[in-house]
């Protein structure tokens, strides 16, 4: 998995979603740290050498309007964090806070905070961001408990969790508030479900869920939008490679961009 969190330009005349980076993952045999900066106009640059353990099974967000953090994954499992300012440089390991875990979800809320939650082993914890990017101890949570899901914002200010497996490949989703309170499941009965899905923002205040897969190894390009009321759509017909385990950020503050 690769996770993406987005990094703005030290350029741009106010803090926002304007750049991304990949990194961290997984090359047979071996973990990566490398990151690969995205431009404002979806470019995706060449291998930078990473910085901190090499890892995989991370997820990320942004934090403090212009800022990400990756966190979590297995190593073998991990719960530190490595920050990522504005123009796009990932800082050494930090002090590892609240359950070890992989496979997890990360987005922002509340326009300048972040939130980490579920994942491997299965579970239903969640970590609130600070927008100084300090992570919170565990917090309960509510909801369906499973792995290999995705996070994206919606509507400006809040979250949404979506997918993922139990055991069994879900659709369920649980809506997340400007304040970062999880709410209990909801249904996606309109979306195929399944696992090792990749989600992000697009557009100011939408999101997108995007392909994943049924069956280990049997990957999706289904798509799925979300609402500015946080709504998830009907399956949409997906473009490109048929592929799991992948990851989504925004760029260029209004668009998205998958891979992996």
């Amino acid at each position: 998995m690769f996770p993406i969190i987005p990094a703005n330009s030290a350029t741009a005349s106010f803090p926002g979603n304007d750049e991304g980076i990949f990194g961290y993952g997984y090359h047979t045999p071996n973990p990566l740290s490398m990151t690969n900066i995205v431009s404002n106009a979806g470019v995706v640059a060449t291998d930078v050498a990473g910085v901190g353990g090499t890892n995989y099974g991370k997820a990320a967000c942004e934090y403090g309007g212009d800022k990400g953090i990756f966190g979590y994954g297995p190593a073998h499992l991990w719960s530190g964090t490595n920050l990522v300012s504005n123009t796009g440089v990932v800082a050494s390991d930090t002090t590892r806070v609240g359950t070890a875990r992989q496979s997890l979800g990360a987005c922002s809320f509340g326009e300048d905070r972040g939130i980490f939650g579920y994942g491997t082993p299965r579970c239903t914890t969640t970590n609130l961001v600070s927008n100084a990017g300090v992570v919170a101890s565990d917090t309960t949570g509510v909801g369906t408990a499973r792995d290999g899901l995705a996070a994206c914002e919606y509507d400006g200010d809040k979250a949404i969790f979506g997918f993922g497996s139990t055991g069994s490949v879900t659709a369920v989703t649980n809506l997340v508030s400007n304040a970062g309170v999880v709410a209990s499941d909801q249904a996606t009965v309109t979306g195929t479900a399944r696992s090792d899905i990749a989600a992000c923002g697009y557009g100011g205040d939408k999101g997108i869920f995007g392909f994943g897969s049924i069956t280990w190894a049997v990957g999706l390009t289904l798509t799925n939008l979300v609402s500015n009321a946080g709504v998830v759509a009907t399956d949409g017909a997906g473009a490109g490679t048929a592929r799991s385990a992948l990851a989504a950020c925004e760029y260029g503050q209004d668009k998205g961009i998958l891979s992996g």
